[in-house]
């Protein structure tokens, strides 16, 4: 079942509603934290996961008002290396001042871009999209490292339904830009992508190259079907599809429903 989808104005306005929230949400869930606490699973700490929200928020804030602002080409590896030279050149580690960074940007953000139009085009990180997208790439990012330094310290995290809903933008225009050339090679398959309550999408590969429409542009040989928040977690990497399916929050069927716990690795989130 699809719900009425909000008019594109209401949409704009709880997108930057919701990179303010965030961003003020930052501030509380980091206030007394050690900054040397390690994150599961990955090589930083939550001083630098919070430096780095930081520091890319920053760069989403000037890249609102209309700077060029270099980073990477777009790979996941180039990412890695500017987000490692970032971090070198910022030497802040204390939790509360980076919290507060964190909220402060994301409030320029929303300054910067609400008197702009969000078709806007800009220039980023993961390559050109609109304005709009931009805010939808800011939230999806904070989410992500919030979410990781929740887990770390043991606290709520900020990811909810409404939230995750209003990352889809960014995620449908991501995708084809952070396939895994090596996982994908070759691959030919037609997925199409049911998220609960809101407008589904699908995914065509093509000799490893990914096509993203509205509609499949033939009969899907798996459809997936999965909350907002659970295909965010999986879009991110936190969640495994293996697990998403074991515990039901993921369904898939079709004529390879198989297929379904391996999509997620023919991406490489950056």
């Amino acid at each position: 079942m699809t719900f009425p989808q909000p008019s594109a104005g209401a949409a704009r306005t709880a997108l930057l509603e919701a990179v303010t929230a965030v961003g003020d949400e930052a501030v509380a869930l980091l206030a007394g934290a050690r900054g040397d606490t390690p994150i599961p699973g990955a090589a930083w700490t939550v001083a630098e996961a919070a430096a780095h929200l930081a520091m890319a928020n920053e760069l989403m804030a000037a890249l609102a008002v209309g700077e060029e602002r270099p980073y990477g080409d777009g790979t996941p590896g180039s990412l890695a290396a500017a987000n490692e030279a970032s971090l070198a050149e910022r030497p802040e580690r204390r939790p509360a001042v980076l919290a507060g960074e964190i909220a402060r940007w994301a409030r320029e953000f929303t300054a910067a871009a609400g008197p702009r139009a969000g078709t806007e085009p800009v220039r980023t990180p993961l390559g050109p999209m609109d304005l709009d997208t931009l805010g939808a790439y800011l939230l999806t990012h904070m989410l992500g490292h919030l979410y990781d330094i929740a887990v770390a310290l043991g606290r709520p995290h900020p990811i909810d339904r409404h939230r995750a809903a209003l990352t889809l933008p960014f995620l449908r225009t991501a995708m084809p830009r952070v396939v895994d050339a090596r996982a994908a090679a070759g691959h030919r398959a037609c997925y199409r992508l049911r998220i609960r309550g809101l407008d589904g999408f699908a995914v065509t590969f093509t000799d490893g190259a990914a096509v993203v429409s509205r509609e499949p542009p033939r009969r899907p040989d798996c459809t997936i079907l999965t909350g907002p928040v659970a295909f965010l977690l999986i879009a991110l990497g936190r969640y495994t599809a293996t697990a998403a399916l074991t515990r039901g929050k993921v369904l898939a069927w079709g004529r390879r429903p198989w297929l379904a716990p391996a999509f997620p690795a023919l991406f490489a989130a950056p």
